[in-house]
């Protein structure tokens, strides 16, 4: 079929900054679609029909379906391919159908008024999303760039940061960014008190932890990607996989962008949130029985960064019967119960991994069953800590822990 969707970036200067191939594209269709502001650029006497996003915005994307053959121009905000309506439509219209042409986006306006590098930049959207996804990204040193919701999200950001330790971030807001009316506006989080912001705004932070005090000694930081965060981090009533064999269980695991992991008798959500932050990319979904640890899980996730984490409140093996075919399983408890281990291994995608940990003689027994029928590797894990002995250091054994590896043929 021949290319008749446009998705062309515009720019806060409008149409005069638009590329010629943008301009042309537009001037071809029949259907133009966007948002108030973009239709509003438009000349006041143009007869073409205009169609406005619709909440949900679904709504208006199969009304461009429907159109499929028509020359239909969607105008969008800078590169419709950074967190822009270009991939919303890619998903549901073939690639070989539409003209994309991009224009600067917000990301790399900002880098161009501050001198950075946009490759050592991280990058996140708020818009309809939790600001909660701020802390996966946060480290000492780290310049992000955000997209706000609107004018009330850097002050949100501000909180935030002086929540998690951060109060001595220096923000940027940059307003209207490439237009007549672009603004800068820069403060410390920790003093952040600017409001009369446009709700088209970008958020620039380069983090710094906040001066060590006795009232507020200083946070300490978190690897956002590296596996085994302190204990410390998470909130729990005791089932919790340990630092260490966490560190080691991931890497049994072995996260791929993109992948789902089921965490089965999930506690306190460790596994699936480490196994979340090793990449924006990585879901996952924590199964786990009792009130009070779904609860911790929740808000270990929303601490942790990845408040999207799927939560499902039930007992294995019954809770799996519906949940989407996993690239990967860890069974962090539950071994014995009829039935889990042949529904999870039968849910598993074939060249999925599957991890199981054990530490009770019977959960042993299991695995070496299982490792008799389907190979993979048994690892004895035994950590041991030194802690004060009196006057002087001596070495405390945690409960060893049996892990069994596989990967499905």
């Amino acid at each position: 079929m021949q290319k008749w969707l446009s998705i062309v970036g515009i720019g806060e200067d409008g149409l005069e900054g638009m590329s010629p191939v943008g301009r042309s594209l537009l001037a071809q269709a029949a259907l133009i679609v966007g948002g108030d502001r973009h239709l509003a650029m438009l000349p006041a006497d143009d007869p073409r029909e205009k169609l406005h996003w619709s909440s949900p915005i679904e709504d208006t994307v199969n009304q461009i379906i429907h159109r499929r053959g028509q020359a239909v121009c969607v105008l969008a905000s800078g590169d419709p391919m950074c967190y822009g309506i270009g991939i919303t439509l890619t998903r549901q219209i073939a690639i070989a159908q539409m003209t994309i042409v991009p224009a600067p986006s917000a990301f790399s306006l900002a880098c161009a008024r501050l001198g950075w590098s946009l490759t050592d930049v991280e990058t996140l959207s708020l818009c309809g999303r939790n600001p909660a996804l701020l802390n996966a990204v946060l480290y000492p040193g780290a310049r992000l760039l955000i997209l706000s919701a609107d004018k009330t999200t850097p002050t949100t950001i501000a909180q935030l940061l002086t929540q998690q330790g951060y109060g001595n971030s220096q923000i940027t807001v940059l307003e209207h960014l490439g237009g007549p009316h672009e603004h800068l506006s820069t403060a410390v989080a920790s003093t952040w008190t600017t409001t009369a912001l446009a709700d088209l705004n970008t958020i620039a932070i380069h983090a710094h932890l906040t001066l060590p005090s006795l009232c507020f000694p200083t946070p300490l930081p978190l690897s956002p990607h590296t596996p085994g965060l302190p204990d410390t981090a998470y909130h729990h009533d005791g089932q919790l996989t340990k630092r260490e064999v966490r560190a080691l269980t991931l890497s049994a695991l072995a996260p791929i962008p993109g992948q789902l992991l089921w965490d089965v008798g999930a506690g306190c959500g460790s596994i699936a949130i480490e196994w979340m932050r090793c990449d924006r990319r990585c879901r996952a979904i924590a199964i786990e029985p009792q009130p009070t640890r779904l609860q911790y899980i929740a808000n270990n996730a929303t601490a942790l960064g990845v408040p999207h984490l799927k939560i499902v409140a039930g007992a294995a093996p019954v809770a799996l019967q519906e949940l989407p075919e996993p690239d990967a399983i860890f069974i962090g408890g539950g071994l014995t119960t009829s039935g889990l281990l042949e529904t999870c291994w039968q849910a598993l995608r074939p060249g999925g991994h599957l991890v199981a940990n054990a530490v009770t003689v019977e959960s042993e027994q299991k695995l070496l069953q299982w490792q008799g029928k389907l190979g993979g590797n048994l690892t004895r894990i035994a950590i041991q800590r030194a802690e004060p002995v009196g006057q002087f250091l001596g070495w405390k054994a945690m409960v060893p822990v049996t892990q069994w590896a596989v990967v499905k043929e």
